[in-house]
């Protein structure tokens, strides 16, 4: 990706919008510049749009033509391969002026009210989420009914009548276990119920359907209660004084429907968000149910036992794969154990309730020593997160400390009732579930004990600078087996690389807050490419690194979705296919101008090699990307964004504008994409800037233009303009992660100009090809964007972050 004159990309889109954005005059024979940002070659066969707008019917023909351009471009989106050859090039339309030609067009109804946007949300969701919907207005019209949506249902002289639990079932009043669903014990119980259910319900039915969700929801509510009532029942005259007391209570809600429901639908998720929602509901539902023991937290047990239990076989087709577990899963496992622990302190610490075991008040930790608890675990957390030895090694000597409390505790506890001793065990209650957490926890380390074994950066280092691939190795790769427009960036200094598939491939990547940002593509046989990527996987797996790509194609894409990754737009490749490029048209209006303006003034250009030009040359290109800089307002970008050092490579060609006094005008760096053979099959831009003052105006069109020229005559089949960072064509940001990098992009473009740029390139009249981020699961994405904002700004502080947060203007 260039580094690229943001300034000269906005001024040229202004220029731009004057000279060719007017209300557009179409001539009877040529069509008119509109065309999807994606749009091949062959839609130019496609019913010329400024015959349309001759006739009298615009309004109906235009609302057809763009639903039609809109299905072809969504076409294009699928598709994976850019086309071979571009024929007739010169005769695409000018891409950058259809998003204000079709606004014009389209009709007045196409952009609802905000009232109206909100009415279709709103019947969307019904339509989607009726179940769902239709148990949350039961129970808000319930409560407005009942006048318990501000008052207590518990004070009503009729609430044993609706009331489910021991006493109804005894008494007969069955009925109770369906109205008790739909009434909560106090006013702001109601808000927690109904987002419960939206959340908890309305996922279980958006994944597993209206039917399933309802049958589960329902069936788990029933059984919860019913089984709990039963369960207090059998339990009352054991002589546990627990028992005892909670077959007296009486309790309403549909929180166990809602949770039987949640838990069932983790059968559908994929790995890891299976395993964590499982983890967290078990540990809810323990920690309450041994530490505050009320008749809710038993039907919540129960509820989640059972959807556990029956969530496979009701998600049927819609069931997730499984397999054994990874060695993130088992870290996954061992990290909740400690914060089962550590959430037992707190709930001990701030809500001490009567639980199965006894009375917890008055058994925390001090302040101090309840502080310390958590910062060691909070540490051991953190270490086994990462796979760290040394963390598990603590861990283990903990567990076996709690454990034998715990069977001490035991010990003493059956003797004081097997002898009649008159023995008191303090802390009981809290002491035997603590010693069940950790035993479970010591047989999960010693189980997965191969998943704590991460080495440590200091040996990470040793071992790279011991036996790994250095970056002459891996640029003879890369001419060997050719790979994308972005490979070349894989030979810059501070990437380090993994060999992979036995040395016939390899992934270039930066480490930073411990995840490992792949640049590009895996390089090497093409056959061994989805391999490297395996191996990349497994490195970072084992060494506890978060694994991600940046800037990869669409190819690599999907298949990392072939492992479980997930993947996001990032950017556009531009790129001109070269074949019968002619510059002819009023499309080429601009760079035909460019370069007749540059042979009356006498502009030379001159294609070679920087290192090899004149030291005047190269410091005055020197003095141009400092003033470029200087002007910028922020940190100068690296990651993707070459600079003169990068453009002093041999391999690379720059191309430079000189007038006939010898003053460089403008530069460009072009980076080589090699095909299998080891000979350049196209070239990709880098570096892009101008003089700011006493410039030649189009110096850049003229540059660029000019090297398509000549790296055609030398074989070339076509020329990257790269892709802008979070900058792209007109689209639908559907995701909260499209709509937050759009977001980002726009804070970004007053100082980098990014969007600029991506607007510039269009008048090239290129093909755009998508650039993803791949990512394992959205859990990583904080940390990845952290590590993605030091690898782009290494130098940037929080004054230059908070900038990026006040609007351009009020510096």
């Amino acid at each position: 990706m260039e580094n690229a004159d943001g300034a000269r990309s906005r001024q040229a889109s202004q220029e731009r919008s004057s000279r060719d954005e007017a209300p557009p005059r179409p001539a009877p024979e040529q069509p008119s510049p509109e065309q999807p940002a994606r749009q091949p070659a062959r839609e130019q066969s496609s019913p010329p749009r400024s015959a349309k707008q001759q006739t009298a019917q615009q309004q109906a023909s235009q609302k057809q033509q763009a639903s039609q351009e809109q299905q072809t471009s969504q076409e294009q989106q699928a598709s994976q391969q850019r086309p071979a050859s571009q024929k007739q090039a010169g005769q695409q339309p000018k891409q950058q002026k259809q998003p204000s030609e079709k606004k014009a067009g389209a009709p007045p109804e196409a952009a609802p009210t905000g009232a109206g946007r909100l009415r279709g949300r709103a019947v969307a969701l019904v339509t989607r989420l009726p179940f769902t919907c239709g148990v949350c207005v039961a129970v808000l019209l319930v409560a407005l009914a009942s006048g318990t949506l501000w008052s207590s249902a518990e004070d009503k002289s009729w609430y044993p009548q609706v009331a489910y639990g021991t006493p109804s079932l005894t008494a007969g009043r069955l009925w109770t276990f369906v109205t008790g669903a739909f009434f909560a014990s106090d006013p702001v119980v109601y808000l927690l119920v109904v987002i419960g259910l939206a959340l908890l319900v309305g996922y279980t039915e958006w994944r597993l359907g209206t039917a399933r969700a309802a049958l589960v929801c329902c069936a788990g509510q029933l059984a919860a209660t019913l089984g709990c009532a039963a369960l207090l029942l059998a339990l009352r005259q054991s002589g546990w004084d627990w028992a005892e007391a909670l077959s007296h209570d009486l309790d309403t809600g549909f929180s166990a429907g809602a949770l039987a429901a949640a838990a069932a639908a983790t059968a559908a998720m994929r790995a890891p968000w299976r395993s964590r929602l499982r983890a967290a509901l078990i540990a809810f539902a323990v920690i309450w149910l041994l530490y505050s023991g009320t008749v809710s937290d038993v039907e919540h047990f129960l509820a989640v036992v059972l959807g556990l239990a029956v969530g496979r076989r009701l998600a049927g087709d819609r069931a997730a794969g499984t397999g054994p577990p990874s060695r993130r899963e088992w870290r996954l496992g061992a990290v909740t154990g400690l914060v089962i622990v550590a959430v037992t302190q707190i709930v001990v610490w701030l809500a001490p309730g009567y639980g199965p075991l006894g009375d917890t008040h008055g058994l925390s930790d001090s302040h101090l020593g309840l502080a310390v608890s958590l910062v060691v675990i909070a540490l051991l957390v953190n270490g086994l997160r990462r796979g760290s030895r040394l963390a598990w090694r603590w861990t283990v000597g903990f567990a076996v400390l709690n454990v034998l409390v715990g069977l001490l505790a035991a010990v003493v506890l059956v003797l004081s009732v097997t002898t009649d001793a008159d023995v008191e065990v303090t802390g009981l209650p809290v002491l035997l579930p603590q010693a069940v957490v950790w035993t479970m926890e010591l047989v999960l380390l010693i189980g997965a004990r191969d998943a704590f074994r991460a080495p440590s950066r200091r040996k990470r280092r040793k071992a790279a600078a011991k036996g790994g691939l250095d970056r002459a190795g891996a640029t003879e790769l890369l001419k060997r087996y050719g790979g994308s427009n972005l490979s070349w960036m894989t030979t810059w200094r501070d990437n380090s690389y993994l060999s992979a598939a036995d040395g016939r491939a390899y992934v270039a990547y930066r480490t930073h807050a411990r995840v490992a940002v792949a640049l590009g593509d895996p390089v090497g046989r093409p056959e061994d490419r989805d391999r490297a990527l395996t191996e990349f996987a497994g490195m970072c797996d084992a060494s506890g690194v978060v694994p991600c790509l940046f800037s990869a194609s669409e190819r690599t894409a999907l298949a990392a979705e072939g492992m479980g990754w997930q993947h996001v737009q990032v950017a556009e490749d531009t790129v001109i296919e070269l074949e019968g490029l002619e510059f002819r048209g009023k499309s080429w209006q601009d760079v035909r101008t460019a370069l007749n303006r540059a042979k009356k003034e006498g502009m030379e250009y001159r294609l070679g090699a920087l290192a090899d030009e004149p030291a005047k040359v190269v410091a005055q290109v020197r003095a141009i990307s400092e003033e470029w800089v200087s002007d910028m307002g922020l940190p100068e970008m690296g990651f993707t964004l070459g600079g003169v050092e990068e453009a002093l490579d041999r391999d690379v060609r720059v191309g430079l504008a000189i007038d006939p006094d010898g003053q460089v005008h403008g530069v460009t760096s072009w980076m080589p994409v090699y095909g299998e053979g080891g000979t350049p099959v196209g070239w990709t831009l880098d570096v892009m800037r101008r003089r700011k003052q006493g410039a030649f105006r189009p110096v850049v069109e003229f540059l660029i233009a000019s090297t398509c020229l000549a790296v055609r005559e030398d074989g070339a089949t076509f020329l990257s303009l790269s892709g802008a960072p979070l900058a792209r064509g007109a689209s639908t940001a559907d995701s909260p992660l499209e709509r937050f990098l759009d977001q980002l992009g726009a804070a970004l473009e007053p100082y980098y100009g990014f969007r600029s740029l991506h607007s510039f390139k269009a008048k090239f009249q290129p093909v755009h090809e998508p650039m993803h981020l791949v990512y394992r699961d959205e859990a990583d994405l904080p940390r990845i964007g952290v590590a993605l904002t030091r690898a782009y700004m290494p130098q940037a502080g929080l004054r230059d972050f908070g900038r990026m947060l006040v609007p351009a203007g009020e510096h």
